[in-house]
């Protein structure tokens, strides 16, 4: 590190050099060697990660002018920013109709789910190892600081940055709990009694309860999670042997595939047969807000199961309001006092109506609310007010409709009410002399509307790739109950002492690892399959989404809801290699030398290749991206192999707006042998469009038993919006959700 005008500036480079030979850490010590001034003392500092078990590289402390320099040697290929990346929160499976277990835990224990997250908490009850034969023959992974087992075979952490908050552990425990529920949602045993103090008790399972979990620690407390411990957690993991990647993270905003870690690093797991399962983000509803956004990537959307957390309201008139919350306090029935949060202010701290309504941090007076439940007009959904001043309890009326699927939970009896039931309240309270009410403990209600995709969950289009779909998938994400570390707040909230086993939150994330598991599922029944083909697998065979529910059709979920009972036997899929994502590259733009830093590979060339759509990547779904005023004018090229029967024929049949002309040749594909490929077109036409919004369409192919569905959307862009170059990106939108903590840990 060099000082620059007497300050210290910390930069991280995550420095990616594929060289064409094998490497040592001494290599990278050289480089820096010769870069600061010969320093071998410097040299050892500012080296951080040594990246070379599944590919090459190094993570180093460096100052710009360092930068500037180090990116114009001849053997460097690209220097990346340690930008900060952000986590994305059982009887989800149930609802699925999928019972875990429905493979012999042989086989189930072959496979290896890795995830790159905030860390697990072993004791949990969700990981014990009983029954459970020792680890597999190929698995190379460690386990550092904690103890494992043959159910959590690898524990591993990194942290670049070498700072430890006081609420960390300096080892792969987990103090936020995030990492504990994400691997149990996937992997966990069966736990029979589980609940969140207990509100919906049952049976906690994973949706492969037998696969191996390895875990790798690269999300902090309050630091979030760095590229460069994620391309470090990367090279481990596909070394160690791991299957499958499960990622509940990802960026503000998406980032062209060279400077995105996530990417980079899932790239070259696709490489080696490993899949990465990864969340959308939880921007939502707003569109283009989709993250993790490479079509070597599984992403995942979030949507509702068919139970939810209800907490009631009742008043001293009778009246009673239905809220959402996962509130496990008892107040028995007994009414106390009710007021307005507008009427409390804490003027003589310096807050006024705006903030006291908002139940803003010191907005509320204490000696007026001791005691009392307060109704709270919160922007934020916040209710901090209520606890630093001493208040019973909180009834919290949500302005933003839209997020009023989300049941959160508080450090204090509470729930989120609809605005015309707030209003209601609030008339109450105004109205009557003596205004009383209570909160009711939660309870489960059915949720025939389900599945819906949750408000938060972030939507397509595409911003980097118009063309590619995205989000891939979804799956259950809203109020999904998995276990916990003892030692985190359960609301996410410090004044929250409680301490739990097992936890009820919300999110991509939550979704994300469903997804891993049926991944992980596929993987075990078929373990040659590709990345590609177990992907084409979970998205051709998932259930068709009611477009009434979802106004985003399929910006919001993608080719539909996962369905675990089908995906073993889909008939046909969409496979591709890593040729062909090469190919999809550089009809992005990318050239021969900005391609290499995605996939390190020396000869790998753009050569020949003349920039346009993306039409031509084998991908499961068909995406149209037409400019305004332009006519609708697209040729897809796909190839499907037969995974299923000899001597099978499959039949086209086509759904699409009376606007839209769609024509696949042939209508026909006869299949002799397993392993057979078909090759056919689809032709898209239409008149000009403006300001369209998405026209769904589907193509299917069926031989009788299976059914090969893909999804065909066309919508109109503007030049400014969007952009099929990752060197021309659009400022439209900004990722903002993640910095707002609704108590969802993402």
């Amino acid at each position: 590190m060099q000082c620059l005008n007497n300050s210290i500036f910390y930069y991280f480079f995550s420095v990616l050099q594929f060289y064409f030979t094998k490497r040592a850490i001494n290599d990278d010590f050289d480089l820096l060697f010769g870069l600061l001034d010969g320093s071998a003392s410097l040299a050892k500092e500012s080296l951080v990660y040594s990246y070379g078990r599944s590919f090459n590289g190094f993570a180093a402390k460096l100052s710009p002018p360092e930068v500037d320099t180090f990116s114009k040697m001849e053997r460097v290929i690209s220097v990346i920013p340690n930008h900060k990346l952000h986590l994305h929160t059982t009887h989800s499976w149930e609802f699925m109709d999928f019972s875990p277990g429905k493979i012999r835990p042989q086989e189930e224990g072959n496979i290896v789910i890795g995830f790159l997250d905030s860390g697990i908490w072993p004791e949990s009850e969700s990981f014990n190892d009983e029954g459970m034969s020792p680890p597999p023959a190929k698995w190379k992974g460690k386990c550092h600081n904690i103890t494992c087992n043959n159910k959590i075979i690898g524990a591993r952490y990194y942290n670049s940055e070498g700072l430890y908050p006081t609420t960390e552990f300096k080892s792969p425990r987990d103090a936020i709990g995030h990492g504990t529920h994400t691997s149990s949602t996937a992997a966990g045993r069966e736990v029979d009694g589980a609940s969140f103090l207990g509100l919906a008790k049952g049976t906690a399972t994973g949706g492969v309860p037998n696969a191996r979990i390895a875990v790798y620690k690269v999300c902090w407390d309050m630091l979030g999670c760095s590229n460069a411990d994620i391309l470090a957690a990367f090279d481990d993991a596909i070394a160690d042997g791991v299957d499958i990647l499960s990622m509940s993270l990802g960026s503000d905003d998406p980032q062209p595939f060279f400077d995105d870690a996530l990417a980079i690093g899932a790239f070259h797991a696709m490489k080696r047969g490993v899949l990465s399962s990864a969340s959308a983000g939880n921007s939502g509803p707003s569109p283009a807000t989709a993250s993790n956004l490479a079509p070597w990537m599984l992403t995942v959307a979030a949507s509702s199961m068919d139970r939810k957390f209800i907490s009631q309201v009742v008043l001293g008139n009778g009246e009673i309001y239905p809220g959402i919350a996962v509130n496990s306090f008892k107040l028995n029935g007994t009414s106390f006092p009710l007021v307005w949060a507008g009427d409390v202010a804490n003027y003589s701290g310096g807050n006024g109506l705006l903030n006291a309504k908002n139940c803003l941090p010191g907005s509320l007076n204490s000696n007026k609310i001791a005691g009392k439940i307060v109704l709270c007009n919160s922007v934020l959904g916040d209710y901090t007010g209520v606890v630093m001043a001493n208040g019973l309890g909180a009834i919290v009326s949500f302005p933003i409709p839209f997020l009023i699927d989300i049941a959160l939970s508080y450090p204090l009896p509470a729930t989120q009410v609809k605005t015309g039931d707030g209003d209601a309240i609030l008339e109450y309270i105004r109205t009557t002399e003596n205004p009383i009410g209570t909160i009711l403990v939660g309870e489960t209600w059915k949720d025939i509307m389900a599945p819906y995709v949750a408000s938060f969950s972030s939507r397509g289009p595409n911003r980097l790739n118009p063309e590619i779909l995205k989000p891939d998938i979804t799956a259950p994400g809203l109020d999904i109950l998995a276990a916990w570390s003892p030692v985190a707040s359960p609301s996410g909230s410090p004044f929250d002492t409680r301490k739990v086993k097992f936890n009820v939150i919300s999110g991509t994330s939550m979704s994300c690892p469903h997804a891993s598991a049926v991944a992980a599922y596929v993987k075990a029944l078929h373990p040659n399959w590709s990345p590609a083909a177990i992907k084409s697998a979970i998205m051709t065979t998932a259930n068709v989404m009611d477009p009434r529910k979802n106004d985003d059709h399929e910006f919001a979920y993608g080719a539909g809801h996962i369905n675990p009972l089908a995906v073993t036997n889909p008939g046909l899929v969409y496979n591709a290699s890593e040729a062909d994502y090469i190919h999809f590259l550089c009809k992005q733009g990318y050239n021969t030398s900005t391609l290499k830093q995605i996939t390190g590979e020396s000869n790998a060339s753009c050569d020949g290749v003349v920039p346009g759509r993306a039409w031509d990547l084998n991908y499961p779904t068909f995406g149209v991206a037409v400019e305004d005023g332009q006519s609708v004018n697209a040729t897809f090229t796909r190839t499907v192999t037969n995974v299923a029967s000899t001597n099978s024929t499959y039949r086209v049949t086509v759904q699409m707006s009376s606007s839209v002309n769609v024509e696949v040749h042939p209508k026909k594909l006869s299949f002799s042998t397993v392993g057979e490929k078909k090759t056919f077109t689809v032709k898209v036409s239409g008149p000009k469009m403006v300001e369209q919004p998405i026209q769904s369409g589907t193509i299917v192919w069926k031989d009788g038993v299976h059914v090969v569905r893909s999804p065909l959307v066309v919508y109109t862009i503007t030049t400014n919006s969007m952009t099929t170059s990752p060197f021309r990106p659009t400022e439209r939108i900004r990722f903002g959700a993640n910095s707002i903590n609704w108590n969802m840990h993402f």
